[in-house]
């Protein structure tokens, strides 16, 4: 008899993170079709662009996720919000930086948080113009493309800062003066990549000085499995917040001290 491809699956952990590496690599690919093609965005409400790929990409995600967990819920950029039964949530975004992506730049990510009653216990980070996965489950650890990662462990002066809006950061206070005079070196390399890098060790302090809860869906068990910190500017534990920054243990206590100083909206 013909195996089944797909299955309803147990919600493990380990079946949560697989199946967010399946979906994102499967999201991802779909992207990949049209990327450096000429496709045009057009834009929401919200004034942000949006494409054939963004669209395409989470329905491919959507399908993978649910043709294994058909009771849970998804959080998508796109395509918003449907409901479960069971007590699990995928927050999603096919194309983190489709600026980027239309521009031609190789620097796109698809992100995949599950969230478990508030908790989000399995992430993914897929680079596909770079064919990188940064993953992790709670208890499982991090990994870059099967290989085990963590965060870096600089001071501050030797540390480098990336960031999705340099522009968005500086009209928020002085907080980003200040992180800059005391940091080494400071890049616009932002989005899903800035996360990565991060989690990967080669860069030091990731900052969204204003996103959606899909920007950072994966970000808290990554980090924390990688052995950094995420939050809000704030100290807040919320991907729901309206900004978000991410770097090492060592270095979490004084970029909040820094971060905190910025006016809400």
């Amino acid at each position: 008899m013909k195996k089944q491809r797909n299955k309803t699956l147990e919600p493990t952990t380990d079946n949560l993170l697989r199946v967010a590496k399946e979906a994102a690599y499967l999201c991802g690919k779909r992207t990949l079709a049209y990327f450096n093609t000429g496709v045009l965005a057009e834009m929401k409400g919200d004034n942000t662009p949006v494409t054939i790929a963004d669209k395409e990409g989470e329905r491919v995600l959507r399908e993978c996720i649910l043709s294994h967990f058909p009771d849970h819920a998804i959080l998508g950029e796109e395509e918003g919000a449907s409901e479960g039964t069971a007590p699990f949530r995928w927050v999603c975004d096919p194309i983190d930086g489709t600026k980027a992506f239309v521009a031609g730049v190789p620097l796109y990510g698809t992100l995949i948080g599950v969230e478990r009653e508030g908790e989000i216990v399995a992430g993914v980070i897929y680079l596909p113009a770079l064919d990188e996965m940064v993953a992790a489950g709670k208890g499982l650890g991090c990994t870059i493309n099967g290989r085990t990662c963590r965060v870096a462990d600089k001071p501050l002066e030797q540390a480098v800062v990336v960031c999705s809006s340099i522009v968005r950061s500086q009209k928020r206070s002085e907080a980003f003066a200040q992180l800059t005079e005391k940091t080494y070196l400071q890049r616009t390399w932002g989005d899903a990549f800035g996360y990565a890098r991060v989690a990967m060790g080669q860069l030091d302090i990731m900052l969204d000085p204003v996103k959606s809860p899909w920007d950072v869906g994966p970000m808290p068990v990554i980090f924390a499995e990688a052995g950094g910190r995420c939050s809000t500017w704030k100290g807040e534990s919320d991907i729901y917040g309206r900004d978000f920054f991410a770097t090492s243990a060592r270095l979490y206590p004084q970029v909040l001290d820094i971060l905190a100083s910025a006016p809400d909206f």
